[in-house]
């Protein structure tokens, strides 16, 4: 997206980072994760109207605690700081942080202090979301105090002749009514910025540069798993490359029930020819014996490479291999951001083995899962796919925890399939980011008819996100949870106890391997 209206989000390891970049985006202007020790050089060269310093969870007084290259401040960009980053910029400029008698938490009453372009359309008092527990005591002479709260008497500041910003609390999360008014201000008022993104808009752009980075007598091997990113991406490429793209379908056996004829079907009708290849018993060989959730993906991973391998070896001309790989994916996989531990491996990110002699098609790897949505409705992708809940790449045998076996996987096949009907009967299954079942070892004894009768336990896991860095499980109603209960125990033979699971991430994470 290079030449493109830029605003950097620094990234401190706050859990909301990518919820500011977020909101950029849906203000219309786009927005990079950047680490915190980015190369000044490297951040200078490419432009941005601006730059947010992120939150985080480490005190500015911990040894190697995170800093960024303090000549950010003489780039002549605007400059928000956030929470940590708030502090963070403080310091810089000359300022004192100290840690608080105590925390401040949760809701807030901000009073704006000072009239000034950054809380232009609100009022004197607006409630806030407040998450810290250092402040800022003081400030130079050349900086000036904004707004204060009870427990914080510095809650916003500016510099006096450079437009850098610092607030205290945080105008990404939906418990700040008013705080993308916050953001547009600083984007449009102060960065300047004029509001060209539109990932929809640039359906063109990218087919455009896949048709040059793609020779003329070169074809792309696709891989699509059914999903909205890797459907999506194989009808950009087609549109690019026409009867050069070959797309492969693989079924690793751990498909949601029914998917491959629904894939197929598609695909099919959209006259896009398809590489079907039933895998199932496979990859259930191969992980025959593994419980480690790690190694699960890592097989899996390399058994899809060994497949594309062997059918780039029976056809001429292959040289690039395309995958639905989006901003999220690369995130999680610690290629982008300030977190150095990789919470999961994806097999579709971070490159290919040098034996494949493919070179990589990413078409999707800078856009959030709602943009690629908005790709693909415009593309024509059937609502079914496009409102699909998000799907592993491993599929169901992540939600298999220990051993897969036959038994695990058609239980959380069919129990999985019965916690979607029934969202969707109750109308809730758009309105909830994510919704499966999962199943491990542990059993627990039932009473089936006058029968006492050990069976598995399922768990059953919904959650509402934004772009799945975060979570919060959904308060779904006792009815809706009651039916799913009895129909699992009633219609999935071996199930005997039905639970749900009701751990946000963080601590926890969405899917549990």
């Amino acid at each position: 997206m290079r030449g493109k209206e830029l605003v950097v989000v620094i990234d401190f390891g706050s859990q909301y980072t990518h919820l500011i970049a977020r909101r950029v985006r849906e203000l219309g202007v786009y927005s990079e994760v950047l680490p915190y020790h980015v190369d000044i050089e490297y951040l200078e060269k490419l432009k941005p109207r601006g730059i947010i310093l992120s939150g985080g969870p480490r005190s500015v007084f911990e040894e190697g605690a995170p800093r960024v290259d303090s000549r950010i401040l003489e780039l002549n960009i605007p400059v928000l700081g956030i929470c940590y980053g708030h502090q963070l910029l403080a310091l810089m400029l000359g300022g004192e942080v100290r840690k608080g008698e105590r925390g401040e938490y949760g809701k807030a009453l901000l009073r704006i202090l000072k009239k000034d372009i950054i809380f232009r359309g609100l009022d004197e008092e607006e409630i806030v979301w407040m998450s810290h527990r250092d402040l800022v005591v003081k400030l130079p002479s050349n900086v000036e105090v904004l707004a204060s709260t009870e427990v914080t008497r510095i809650a916003a500041f500016r510099h006096k002749e450079k437009p850098i910003y610092g607030l205290q609390f945080h105008p990404e999360v939906s418990h700040t009514p008013r705080g993308k008014l916050v953001l547009r201000n600083f984007l449009y008022e102060i960065c300047r910025c004029k509001g060209t993104w539109n990932p929809v808009s640039l359906i063109d752009d990218i087919v455009n540069d896949i048709k040059e980075k793609v020779k003329p007598d070169e074809k792309v091997l696709c891989a699509v798993s059914g999903g909205v990113d890797s459907v999506t991406t194989a009808i950009l490429v087609h549109k690019a490359v026409g009867d050069r793209l070959i797309v492969v379908f693989v079924n690793h056996g751990f498909l949601r029930k029914n998917e491959p004829e629904q894939v197929l079907k598609f695909l099919k009708g959209m006259g896009i020819n398809v590489i079907y290849v039933d895998a199932s018993e496979r990859f259930m060989r191969r992980l025959r014996g593994v419980k480690d959730p790690e190694e699960k993906r890592k097989i899996i991973g390399e058994e899809f490479i060994k497949i594309f391998e062997e059918i780039a070896d029976k056809l001429k001309g292959v040289k690039w291999l395309a995958q639905g790989t989006i901003y999220p994916d690369r995130i999680e996989s610690g290629a982008v951001g300030a977190r150095p531990a990789r919470i999961k491996s994806h097999h579709n990110v971070a490159g290919l083995p040098q034996r494949m002699k493919l070179k990589l098609l990413e078409p999707l790897r800078d856009f959030y899962k709602d943009e690629v949505r908005a790709i693909a409705r415009r593309l024509g992708v059937p609502e079914e796919i496009v409102t699909r809940h998000p799907f592993p790449g491993p599929g169901l045998a992540i939600r298999i925890i220990g051993e897969i076996t036959p038994e695990k996987l058609r239980i959380v096949r069919e129990a999985s399939a019965i916690v979607e009907e029934e969202l969707r009967k109750a109308n809730l299954y758009d309105k909830v980011w994510q919704a499966f079942a999962v199943v491990g070892d542990d059993k627990w004894v039932g009473v089936m008819g006058d029968e006492r009768k050990l069976g598995y336990i399922v768990t059953v896991r919904i959650v509402e996100s934004i772009e799945a860095m975060t979570a919060d499980w959904v308060r779904i109603p006792y009815e809706v949870l009651e039916r799913i209960s009895n129909r699992i125990t009633s219609e999935v033979d071996g199930v005997t106890m039905v639970t749900y699971a009701i751990t946000s991430k963080p601590p926890s994470t969405i899917e549990p391997c």
